[in-house]
C-alpha cells in the first residue's frame, strides 16, 4: 500500500507535521519581504520547520538582469539546478511555505514547481504563521547538505510575455490583475515607476482567496471563480500582479477550487511598463 503523501495544492500543518522526516519529502522556507528583502534568510537562520530549505526569491526564483519585470522568470536550468542542491527530484513531494498566507513567495515556488511538471507540490496552508500559532516544531539547525538530479523544462504554454499578453487581450482573452484595487486603479503604487493597470484587463485581489489567514475551502473558491470567469475555461484565463509573484497565488487557489490550467503574465505590471509606448489604464476595469 502507497503510503507516501500526495499534497498538490495545499497541505495543513497537522498533516506536514506528521510526515517530518520522510526521506521522500522536502520542506522549502520561501518566506519573502519586498521591503527588507534580507529579513527572511535571517528569520530562516533563527527558526523554521525542521529540515526546510531556503529559498530566497531574488537569488533563487528570479533571474535578473533579462528585463520582464521587478521578479524576471528564472530560465530553467538555473532552476533545477537549484531544485538538485536542495536534494529535490522528480520522485519527492515538496512543500513550500511562507510568512505572506501563500502570497510571499510559497505559491510562486509552487507553480515554478507545477510549470515544470511536478504534480507533488503543496503550499502549507496558513503558512509560518498558522505553524507558530500550532505550536508545531521549530528548529534553528540548517539542514545537511543534498544533491539530486532534477531535469525539465518550463511549459513555455502557460507563460506569456507583455507582447503575448497583448495578443491574448485583442482574442478577448481574460486578464486578472491579482493586485489590491487602489493600485490596479493606479490611485497608489508603492511599488513600481507608473500606477494603473493593463487596459482590459479586471481586478481580483488575491486576499479574496483567503479567509482568516487560510484559503477558502475549494466549493468557495470554485464558486467566485467561477462568477469571474462566467462561460471561460481556466485554459483562457492569464493572471498577473506586480512582478509575477502573488499573481501565482491564483493559480494556486484556481487549481484547488479544481480550476486548472490558466497561465501567468511573467512580467506582470512592472514588466508591461518596461516599454513606456504600452498602453496604460487607470481607475475601474
Amino acid at each position: 500500500m502507497d503510503t507516501a503523501p500526495h499534497w498538490q495544492t495545499l497541505v495543513q500543518p497537522e498533516d506536514l507535521a506528521a510526515a517530518l522526516g520522510r526521506d521522500d519529502l522536502v520542506v522549502v522556507d520561501a518566506r519573502a519581504s519586498l521591503a527588507d528583502p534580507g529579513s527572511c534568510r535571517t528569520a530562516w537562520e533563527l527558526e523554521h520547520i525542521p529540515g526546510a530549505r531556503f529559498a530566497d526569491l531574488d537569488e533563487d526564483l528570479t533571474k535578473h538582469g533579462l528585463g520582464g519585470g521587478r521578479h524576471p522568470w528564472p530560465d530553467a536550468d538555473g532552476f533545477t539546478t537549484r531544485l538538485g542542491r536542495w536534494g529535490i527530484s522528480p520522485r519527492h513531494q515538496v512543500v513550500a511555505y511562507d510568512n505572506g498566507d501563500g502570497g510571499l513567495a510559497a505559491a510562486r515556488f509552487w507553480f515554478l514547481m507545477r510549470a515544470l511538471g511536478h504534480v507533488r507540490v503543496a503550499v502549507l496552508d496558513g503558512g509560518w504563521q498558522r505553524w507558530k500559532a500550532l505550536g508545531l516544531p521549530v528548529s534553528a539547525d540548517a539542514p545537511p547538505n543534498a544533491a539530486a538530479d532534477y531535469p525539465g523544462r518550463f511549459d513555455a504554454q502557460r507563460l506569456l510575455d507583455a507582447g503575448q499578453v497583448q495578443a491574448h487581450l485583442d482574442a478577448g482573452g481574460m486578464l486578472v490583475d491579482a493586485r489590491a484595487p487602489e493600485r490596479f486603479r493606479g490611485e497608489v503604487e508603492p511599488m513600481d515607476t507608473a500606477a494603473g493597470h493593463v487596459p482590459g484587463a479586471v481586478n481580483r485581489p488575491y486576499a479574496r482567496n483567503l479567509q482568516d489567514g487560510r484559503f477558502k475551502s475549494p466549493d468557495q473558491l470554485r464558486a467566485e471563480f467561477g462568477e469571474l470567469l462566467g462561460d471561460r475555461d481556466p485554459d483562457e484565463v492569464v493572471v498577473m500582479c506586480g512582478s509575477a509573484v502573488t499573481a501565482c497565488h491564483h493559480l494556486l487557489a484556481m487549481e484547488h477550487a479544481g480550476l486548472p490550467g490558466a497561465r501567468l503574465f511573467t512580467g506582470s505590471w512592472s514588466g508591461w511598463i518596461e516599454d513606456p509606448a504600452r498602453p496604460v489604464a487607470t481607475g475601474e476595469a
